[in-house]
């Protein structure tokens, strides 16, 4: 069984900060690559940032310069800097991991249950 669960989340004033973290924990043989998406009501889930293993990073266009995905490899965990947090960046956050599960031989997808992150004016 692998779980991930995400924690950090909640309610901050527009301008503030956050940081959500996420670990993964099971029977994990690898981890790939590590994303935090986000789903805004009525909208569809997009993708927010990507870290590799190897520690490469992406951004979506929308949190460039605000956030920072970073990952501890030894305790697989992925983290979420969120600095000068807007309203539309409220949203349930999720964590998602492409992994490996000990004594498979495929990576898969795995998703945390999400936390809420709102951000008022």
């Amino acid at each position: 069984q692998v779980q991930l669960v995400e924690s950090g989340g909640g309610l901050v004033q527009a301008g503030g900060s956050l940081r959500l973290s996420c670990a993964a924990s099971g029977s994990i043989f690898s981890i790939n690559t590590m994303n935090w998406y986000r789903q805004a009501p009525g909208k569809q889930r997009e993708l927010v940032a990507t870290i590799t293993s190897g520690g490469s990073t992406n951004y979506a266009d929308s949190v460039k310069g605000r956030f920072t995905i970073s990952r501890d490899n030894a305790k697989n965990t992925v983290l979420l800097q969120m600095n000068s947090l807007k309203p539309e960046d409220t949203a349930v956050y999720y964590c998602n991991a492409d992994l490996r599960r000990s004594g498979n031989t495929r990576y898969l997808a795995y998703w945390g249950q999400g936390t809420q992150v709102t951000v008022s004016s």
